[in-house]
């Protein structure tokens, strides 16, 4: 279900779509039967609580600690979609992959 973008097999990056409550586990997540797009992504520390915890449009799913997500709709700011995905990459990339990532914003 969605599109998966993965280093070394461990998914930074997913988005999918939520429509008639399916996937149930997204759904429950995002508060939605959709349909609504989500894209979920990694997060490390207090970047990670605050996201978790900040409220729409970020959702905060109960499988794992790191993940949040994003509900993407016509008020999504792309340059900061960039940056949350370049972070999701360095989260779980080999230290020798995430040294040459180039991070917006930084």
């Amino acid at each position: 279900m969605g599109t998966r973008w993965m280093v070394r097999k461990k998914t930074f990056a997913h988005v999918l779509l939520v429509d008639a409550g399916w996937p149930p586990a997204y759904a429950k997540a995002a508060g939605s039967d959709g349909p609504t797009t989500l894209l979920m992504f990694r997060s490390s520390g207090a970047e990670a609580h605050a996201l978790r915890t900040m409220g729409p449009p970020f959702i905060a799913p109960v499988w794992r600690a790191d993940e949040v997500g994003l509900i993407l709709d016509d008020t999504v700011d792309w340059d900061e979609v960039a940056q949350l995905l370049t972070e999701s990459y360095c989260v779980l990339a080999p230290k020798s992959l995430a040294t040459r990532v180039d991070r917006p914003g930084a």
